[in-house]
């Protein structure tokens, strides 16, 4: 069971939560803050101060004053009018991210909800409740508002949630797991949709996925190497120094431990070729900037997932209410498409290395890598599969973030986008998956025409492993089902997870 406080949850709890149905419990050191913020509240509102959100209107309309009898309608309307999203729903992985990660900004007790709001969101993720959220419908300021007001729609008895394998209403749902709906008071139901757990719930799993992705694809890149009768010598440790990017630094580790025992590289070693080329020579220098470009957005993203993120905030200790900008999806928005960019770029270096085990001029292999070519077209076309998927992703590539509209009649006059930063690299992510599924496979044919010659340590577990699900390409056969089976293996870890028991852990 994971304790969330607000402060130290982390991707892989996330994950955990997300994926594989981790109980959680709110942390007894949160208890006191969550009931000392909403004390401050209280005070608050018995001194009569306006505050935002508590006794005025929203957005456009915060200058309107609402009295003490309509405050519960005020925040009931709230959630009713900004349950807007549209589009297919999103995935209940997803789901479980945002109501995790709520429960966690919550538990904070920077923003004045009762203990009680935030036991019911957790009690709904431990009981397999799920909110139906649509997927399109936020700007990213103030935060997602749309699919967060899902979630406190299905919370207070309204709106539909799946459950236990079928979608109900939210209310039977409640009532079969004995859960009471909220009855949301002042700011509760504002604390709940104000705020950035949609995009960085998506954004967290997607960066856990892409650096499990960043390790299949040096997999797959040391496979395609030594296919391809690739130098190890860019790999040398005194190029890297002089030069001196993290990143870059592991990758070279990474690729000499791969290759490691390799009985082809010597057996090139007195060829007449001088250098290779850039998608084999400079993997330390690509992989590696990939490679900090994930330490980048993962630091963004779980400082964002135990960050107080709605407006306004309610400080216990300066008793007050304080009306700021952390809503603001800027950060994460940004951070998700420096994110896509890194897995476009990934995808295209791996489809490039494709291109060339597949062109017999360069790769000296048979070419589209099967016997009797011209009867057989072999694997010609899942290169044009992997370039499809690569050039789509240099249109989804184009950043979000670059982007605003205004909304609520200009006083949210500037808006992040980041759930459509989240979605466009979740689907980035996706991609490149396919593309380094198509490398894996392309890479073993190669290491196949090799023979009796074995390949490094890392590239023949990896290679192994690969040939136990999907046979030898003798003759033309569907090749969309191999794909298949390795895109499996990719999504699920299968591939990296041997190689690392060989090797230990990539970095």
């Amino acid at each position: 069971m994971i304790s969330i406080d607000g402060e130290t949850l982390g991707i892989s709890d996330l994950v955990r939560i997300a994926r594989g149905g981790e109980r959680v419990k709110l942390a007894p050191s949160s208890q006191k803050a969550v009931r000392n913020s909403r004390a401050a509240l209280v005070k608050i509102m018995k001194k009569g101060k306006v505050a935002y959100g508590i006794k005025t209107g929203f957005g456009e309309l915060a200058n309107v004053r609402i009295s003490d009898e309509d405050t519960i309608k005020l925040q009931r309307n709230l959630v009713r009018s900004h349950s807007v999203g549209v589009g297919d729903l999103l995935p209940e992985e997803s789901v479980r991210a945002i109501l995790a990660l709520r429960a966690n900004t919550l538990a904070k007790g920077c923003s004045g909800v009762r203990e009680e709001v935030i036991l019911t969101i957790i009690e709904m993720l431990n009981k397999g409740i799920h909110p139906a959220i649509p997927e399109k419908g936020s700007v990213g300021a103030s935060g997602d508002l749309a699919p967060l007001a899902h979630v406190a729609l299905a919370a207070m008895g309204e709106g539909k949630v799946h459950h236990k394998g079928e979608e109900k209403s939210s209310s039977s749902a409640l009532k079969s797991a004995k859960i009471k709906p909220i009855t949301y008071e002042s700011k509760e139901a504002l604390a709940l949709v104000n705020g950035t757990a949609g995009m960085t719930g998506l954004g967290a799993l997607c960066v856990h996925d892409a650096v499990q992705l960043l390790k299949d694809a040096q997999v797959a890149g040391s496979m395609s190497f030594e296919a391809l009768k690739g130098s190890s010598k860019p790999f040398d440790a005194r190029i890297s120094e002089v030069r001196p990017h993290p990143g870059q630094k592991v990758i070279s580790k990474n690729m000499l431990r791969l290759l490691e025992n390799s009985e082809i590289i010597p057996s090139h070693k007195d060829c007449p070729k001088v250098q290779d080329a850039y998608t084999l020579r400079c993997m330390p220098q690509v992989f590696g900037s990939i490679h900090d470009t994930l330490g980048y957005t993962q630091r963004t993203i779980e400082i964002e997932m135990n960050s107080a993120t709605d407006n306004p905030l309610i400080l216990p200790e300066g008793k007050e209410s304080l009306s700021g900008g952390n809503f603001h999806g800027q950060p994460v928005a940004m951070s998700l498409d420096f994110l896509g960019l890194a897995l476009t770029v990934l995808g295209s270096f791996s489809e490039r290395r494709i291109a060339r085990l597949v062109d017999g001029h360069l790769s000296g292999l048979p070419p589209f890598l099967v016997e009797d070519p011209g009867l057989n077209s072999g694997m010609m076309m899942l290169q044009c599969t992997a370039a499809a998927l690569a050039s789509e992703n240099k249109v989804l590539s184009h950043p979000s973030s670059s982007d605003s509209i205004p909304t609520s009649a200009n006083q949210e006059d500037f808006v992040s986008m980041g759930m459509s930063a989240a979605l466009k690299a979740k689907t980035i992510l996706k991609n490149a998956q396919y593309i380094v599924s198509i490398e894996y496979l392309c890479a073993a044919q190669g290491l196949d025409f090799l023979k009796p010659l074995k390949p490094g340590r890392g590239a023949a577990v990896a290679y192994r492993t690969i040939r136990k699900g999907v046979p030898r390409l003798k003759e033309d056969r569907v090749l969309s089902d191999d794909v298949e089976k390795i895109f499996n293996m990719v999504h699920d870890g299968d591939i990296v997870e041997v190689v690392e028991k060989e090797l230990s852990e990539l970095g």
